[in-house]
């Protein structure tokens, strides 16, 4: 990993640890044992590190040998998202009709909830190949509960 040697008069821990290629909290882990403390600016108490604790910081990174002598294994610091095997395109989903909604949404209150909206349009364009729209919507609603109810009845199960 190459590391930037070029320092500027003061910096912020989290800039510190930008330079160093480590993550902030990483970063104060290794504060007092690995790496300098940083100084606090007299005004405001703020931790900055200087030029000269910029370059002890830069040379404890490329050797890898903190400031107490003890050696520090770091891990490469991830940049942007890993490489990801190329994902399948998802299932377009056809958009569900206000009736479909309205049937999944009376099956839910009968105590049918395990009915999908893909199921139930493809129930109802079996049973009404006409389509729905000019139908009684409680007559709908129960002719395709019952065929629901039939489908999935208790002596069916397992055959």
């Amino acid at each position: 990993m190459s590391v930037p040697n070029e320092t500027k008069a003061a910096v912020t821990v989290a800039e510190m640890a930008r330079m160093c290629g480590l993550s902030r909290s990483r970063f104060y882990q290794l504060i007092g044992t690995a790496l300098p403390q940083p100084e606090r600016q007299p005004e405001t108490g703020r931790p900055i590190y200087t030029e000269e604790l910029q370059k002890v910081c830069l040379e404890v990174r490329r050797r890898n040998c903190g400031i107490d002598g003890k050696p520090v294994l770091f891990y490469a610091r991830r940049l942007g998202a890993a490489p990801s095997r190329p994902q399948a395109p998802k299932p377009r989903l056809e958009p569900r009709s206000k009736d479909v909604s309205a049937l999944v949404d009376g099956l839910n209150a009968l105590g049918l909830a395990t009915a999908t909206g893909a199921q139930i349009q493809r129930v109802t364009q079996e049973l009404f190949p006409a389509g729905i729209e000019n139908m009684d919507q409680g007559e709908v609603l129960r002719t395709v509960f019952l065929h629901l109810k039939r489908q999935n009845s208790a002596d069916k199960v397992g055959r």
